[in-house]
Formats: C-alpha cells, structure tokens, sequence
C-alpha cells in the first residue's frame, strides 16, 4: 500500500464505509414561377471533399481536441445520424482514469459514461481508495450510444488506438479498466486472466476490474473488486 492520500470528508467517509461493508472487510409546388424556355445551365463542378479524420490514429495534441473530434466526428466506428454519444467527464491529470465499455442506456439518460446504480457504486469505490468522484476522469472505449449496433473487428481495433491517445491526452496517475472490452482491446485478454495484475497502458499504472453495472448484479464479487482496488493503489516502486 502506498501514496499519500488526500483526508476526506464525512460524506465520503460514509460512502467509503458502505463501500467496505459491501464488500466484505445513454415543395411539392413551387412557389416562383419556372421559365420553361430558358436553356439549362451547365453543371457545376464537383465540390472537393473535405480531408477525413484520421480514425486509426488521431493526432490531437491537446485532450479538448480530442473532445470535440469524439463529439463530432461522422468517421467513428457505429457513427450514425441517429447515434447519441456520451463523452468523457473529468480533470486532466487526474489521480485515476475509468475506462469503461461503450455506453448502455443507463448511462445515456444519465449523459455519463457510467451511469445510475452503476455510478453510484463507482463513487463508493473511488471514496473507499480517498478518491472525490470530482478528482476522477471517465471514459468509455466508445463515445457511441446505438442499441442494436455491433463493432466488428476494425472497429474495436480503431476504438483500441482511440483509447490509447485518450489515456497519454488524459494523463492520469493512475488507470482502471471497467469490464471485459477494455481488457480486450487495451491488454489483449478477457478479464479474468487480467485481473490480479498490475499492466502499464501508456506508461500508466494499470489495474482492470469488474464494470460497476455487473457489481450491482453480482455483489458477491465486490470482495474481489476491492482486492482490485488496494492493488491499483500500491505504489509503483
């Protein structure tokens, strides 16, 4: 164990007691009048196409850059008209980086990557380990909220490059992934072989762990989250 936290408050001291007490220690007519004899006029020329976002390696140099390209972007993989997105929260540099799978509807009524029950045990969890919910930066490996949708191969591929400028923009001390498809794309294994050991993600102390929204459902696991949790902590030497 290790790192010197910052002394927290009552509420958080009660949300970090709950924490540990669980855990066991989203013109048909027109209206001007047509010349039918006037001859037509020559087509005009083709408009140049605007140059395309580079989707496999974006080259933002700043993080608010890089926010307004995931809010914008139409080249994103499951990027549609009807698609929402649900972007990041959080300070730069912040003391840990959540990394979570694209959002579900939960977290879209909430406009969060991490939303209802599920961001209300995260606060729990972050308050356990000294953490302020407001001294944490979320994301999610794809901004794109489209029920229905399915990524393939590429797309996952794409998000995997996408995260890894998200995280050296991002700059947090530390870093912890959210469920199996961080794991996947970041590390290149499920979680169950992830969990239990500390990776290096962009330099960053890593450590992957049960998404919150599982949690909620499988509570017998938070002993195994927090064990997750004290070793993300640890110090690096």
């Amino acid at each position: 164990m290790g790192g010197e936290l910052e002394t927290i408050g009552t509420a958080e001291a009660r949300s970090a007691l709950s924490w540990w007490l669980e855990a066991g220690v989203d013109a048909a007519i027109q209206e001007q009048p047509r010349d039918w004899l006037k001859p037509p006029s020559p087509p005009n020329p083709p408009a140049a196409e605007a140059p395309q976002p580079n989707v496999v390696q974006p080259d933002h140099e700043s993080l608010a850059e890089l926010h307004e390209w995931l809010a914008a972007s139409a080249q994103l993989p499951l990027a549609s008209a009807a698609a929402k997105r649900i972007l990041p929260h959080g300070p730069q540099n912040a003391a840990v980086m959540l990394l979570s799978d694209g959002p579900v509807f939960e977290d879209y009524a909430a406009g969060q990557p991490i939303g209802g029950e599920a961001w209300e045990l995260a606060k729990r969890m972050l308050a356990a380990i000294g953490i302020k919910p407001e001294e944490a930066y979320s994301a999610s490996l794809s901004p794109i909220y489209s029920p229905g949708a399915r990524s393939g191969p590429n797309d996952r591929e794409a998000f995997a490059r996408i995260a890894r400028r998200h995280i050296a923009l991002a700059g947090p001390k530390r870093l912890l992934l959210l469920g199996e498809g961080p794991c996947q794309a970041l590390l290149g294994k499920p979680l169950a072989q992830a969990r239990g050991h500390v990776h290096k993600v962009e330099g960053i102390r890593t450590v992957a762990t049960f998404h919150p929204r599982y949690l909620v459902n499988k509570p017998s696991n938070k002993s195994w989250a927090w064990k997750d949790l004290l070793l993300l902590m640890e110090d690096d030497s």
